[in-house]
């Protein structure tokens, strides 16, 4: 009864807050303000705090632009916590864009959808991306392609960082900044999460999102440690897959050092 009562005041207050702040953003797509870039992480702040996600930030944003951030991918979580942290935009694929409540909110915020199958629409994909990171905005790239366990990095494609080497010929410097992000959800109710618990942090895609959300809703409490790595300079003539093995490297220092510290607290 209880845990019926709390994921509806969840869900009104979720409504409530949607309807206060849909009219502006609406009005900031309509006119392309600025605003509609940061309305969005008011928003995700106020999902987090209700769903009961606690964020623990280590390092720092990289304040240079233009900026990507290249961060693993655990779950649909990934893009309220890291729009809670900053003014984002993500690139996701198409189908996304048809997904049920996710998709509206993707489109109000502007997400780039690609489409991975067409590489003929490829060029113009990249080229979007780049003229949004070259206009300043915060662009978020989850180079695996996919969602994994959460406990471990899969293989990072760098075709994706495509649009990092089509940005630089049009920003001022000569060079675009890509950062490395990594997520980890290393609690539930304040204890280290173990196997049980592993499903709430992540959602592979072979799990149905409806009985996935009801899940993380019942629980209301999971901590979740957000890294910023070293940024790294990408300029004219680099090599994509250097960069991708750079950012690579780190995501999986970053991953593994936060794990550890939760098997570390489950001992």
């Amino acid at each position: 009864m209880i845990t019926s009562i709390r994921i509806g005041f969840i869900v009104v207050c979720l409504l409530v807050v949607t309807a206060v702040l849909l009219p502006f953003q609406l009005i900031g797509l309509a006119f392309d303000l600025k605003m509609r870039r940061y309305i969005p992480r008011l928003w995700h702040r106020t999902a987090c705090f209700l769903l009961g996600i606690r964020i623990h930030v280590h390092g720092h944003l990289q304040h240079r632009r233009p900026l990507m951030l290249a961060s693993n991918h655990v779950s649909w979580k990934d893009i309220l916590v890291l729009g809670a942290i900053a003014d984002v935009v993500f690139i996701a694929k198409s189908e996304v864009a048809k997904w049920p409540i996710f998709g509206t909110l993707a489109k109000l915020q502007k997400t780039i959808f690609v489409v991975r199958e067409e590489k003929r629409r490829t060029g113009d994909q990249i080229n979007e991306i780049a003229a949004r990171m070259t206009a300043g905005e915060i662009v978020v790239l989850f180079p695996e392609g996919t969602t994994s366990d959460g406990n471990r990095l899969l293989e990072v494609k760098s075709s994706l960082f495509g649009a990092a080497a089509a940005a630089v010929p049009h920003t001022p410097h000569g060079v675009v900044y890509v950062q490395p992000v990594s997520i980890a959800y290393t609690r539930v109710h304040g204890m280290a999460m173990g196997r049980f618990h592993r499903p709430l942090a992540a959602w592979p895609g072979d799990i149905e999102l409806l009985p996935h959300l009801m899940g993380v809703l019942k629980e209301g409490a999971l901590d979740v440690d957000v890294a910023f790595g070293e940024t790294v300079d990408f300029r004219t003539g680099d090599n994509r897959k250097h960069l991708s093995q750079a950012v690579t490297a780190q995501l999986r220092r970053m991953l593994v050092r936060h794990l550890r510290q939760r098997e570390y607290d489950a001992d």
